[in-house]
């Protein structure tokens, strides 16, 4: 450190900085969980206050509350952060720096409030805003994957169960697997954005008491104040009770809709990467991308790569918040709130990442029906046989016997694909063999590949018109933005 000082190096590169910010969020989810967001909303909680105070009778003048309204931006962070080292109080610190910018409005700044009055309610207000960040994302996130389920409704696939060939399915319905999680996810992250409240005007041990002393005992007016001051911050209801602090079971239910996404995304992606290896379904990749830097061929999954790596991190959030709530003594304690500090924005910045470079995925992902077929060509002989025996005992044959038959060639056909590395022969010793004759000219139509698929087809199209579609409806106007990820 002292070297790169005696250089002049940037502060900025001599000091570590998150990467989900200095690397991978968006500027409108990094902004959410800033300083300037956070403190001139604290500056905004107080001008609401003192409003509604003024509006139920307390001697708070319009002039203070224009001088309070004139500064709410005007943040001089170098003084709150010399007030914060004198007086070890985030909060008095930005309390003394607001005063000295409003000398008028000082004596009724934070009036009758606690600090959580400031600090909580400003954390409900950053979790609402960061879902709003977040829904859009993940509508659009659906919205691409239908269009691709859509198109690729019926184009066979082999499906797989213990990542073995099983019994084909479709790309689209198995993108389909992939929405219905993400579907739940949405209405999760709704849920749980519809269920947050405010803090509102609650005292120190939540009881109201000071500001029951303030309007001298009137509990219509304590309530009214409450309503007031929250219907200004933009919610329809406030906690009826708190501790000093709001539940912080409320911070659980956020971040375990978060990691629930990311344990989604995870999923999608690692199928993409299997994918990727096959050489059937590759992510975008750019004309001048690097794959690797000793092998020039490979054209690596990076972006799914990336997904699953911050999902990993967005999963093991969820501790913190169940940890937290478990030890939250009586009224409170605080121990919440250095842990708070980098829980709460860290898992909102890496769902809002994973997002961007999913959506970036999901608009161009490139699809390889050639080698889907040959990999479908290689598998399904063998889960052709049932068929094959059907065939052979509606035109009078014995179903053990041609059973026997099968199963003999069938363990020709797998010692020729495992132990000598050639392709599945099975096909051509059928039609070698005179006990199958009688069906030779069926096989074609035995080994069609879309007689294999069942209903998925059908299963794509009624998925999307009645469960996804729908809950894309709230946001078609914000569909079109696309992503062009910054590697």
């Amino acid at each position: 450190y002292e070297k790169e000082k005696d250089r002049g190096a940037a502060d900025e590169f001599t000091k570590y900085r998150s990467p989900l910010v200095s690397r991978y969020a968006s500027k409108e989810m990094a902004f959410n969980f800033s300083d300037r967001k956070k403190f001139t909303t604290w500056r905004r909680l107080w001008i609401y206050l003192a409003k509604a105070e003024k509006s139920l009778g307390l001697p708070i003048t319009d002039a203070q509350i224009l001088e309070m309204e004139s500064h709410a931006d005007n943040i001089d962070f170098a003084m709150a952060a010399e007030e914060e080292r004198k007086l070890r109080h985030d909060v008095m610190a930005h309390v003394h720096t607001f005063a000295h910018c409003c000398p008028t409005a000082a004596p009724i700044i934070h009036l009758g409030a606690t600090s959580c009055y400031v600090g909580d309610n400003t954390d409900l207000i950053m979790l609402r805003d960061g879902f709003d960040i977040l829904l859009p994302k993940l509508a659009r996130v659906i919205d691409r994957l239908a269009n691709f389920a859509e198109k690729y409704a019926d184009l066979p696939t082999l499906g797989f169960t213990h990542y073995q060939p099983a019994q084909l399915t479709t790309v689209g319905k198995r993108a389909c697997l992939w929405l219905q999680d993400l579907a739940m996810d949405m209405r999760n992250l709704q849920r749980a954005r519809d269920d947050l409240r405010f803090r509102g005007v609650k005292g120190t041990t939540g009881t109201q008491a000071s500001f029951l002393q303030l309007f001298q005992g009137e509990h219509e007016k304590v309530e009214q104040l409450d309503n007031m001051v929250t219907e200004m911050a933009g919610f329809k209801k406030a906690y009826l009770v708190t501790g000093q602090t709001y539940s912080r079971k409320v911070d659980i239910d956020c971040l375990s809709n978060l990691a629930s996404l990311g344990a989604t995304v995870h999923k999608i992606c690692t199928d993409i990467r299997l994918l990727a290896n096959l050489k059937e379904i590759e992510e975008p990749f750019e004309k001048e991308q690097i794959g690797s830097s000793a092998m020039p061929y490979k054209r690596n999954p990076m972006r799914a790569e990336r997904c699953c790596s911050l999902a990993r991190h967005l999963v093991a959030l969820m501790a913190d918040p169940l940890q937290t709530a478990s030890v939250q003594w009586l009224e409170r304690t605080l121990d919440d709130s250095a842990n708070r500090r980098i829980s709460l924005p860290e898992s909102f910045l890496t769902a809002d990442i994973i997002l961007s470079t999913l959506q970036n995925i999901t608009e161009g992902l490139v699809v390889y029906p050639k080698v889907i077929e040959r990999h479908i060509r290689h598998e399904l002989p063998f889960m052709a046989t049932e068929n094959i025996i059907m065939a052979m005992v509606k035109a009078g044959g014995n179903r053990q016997d041609c059973h026997e038959k099968i199963r003999v060639l069938s363990q020709e056909a797998a010692a020729v694909v495992k132990q000598e590395g050639g392709d599945n022969d099975l096909l051509a010793r059928v039609q070698r063999d005179p006990y199958f004759a009688p069906i030779l000219g069926q096989l074609d139509a035995l080994l069609d590949p879309k007689t294999f698929i069942g209903r998925a087809p059908q299963q794509v199209t009624r998925f999307l018109s009645e469960e996804v579609r729908p809950l894309l409806e709230p946001y078609k106007a914000k569909m079109d933005v696309k992503i062009e990820l910054e590697l």
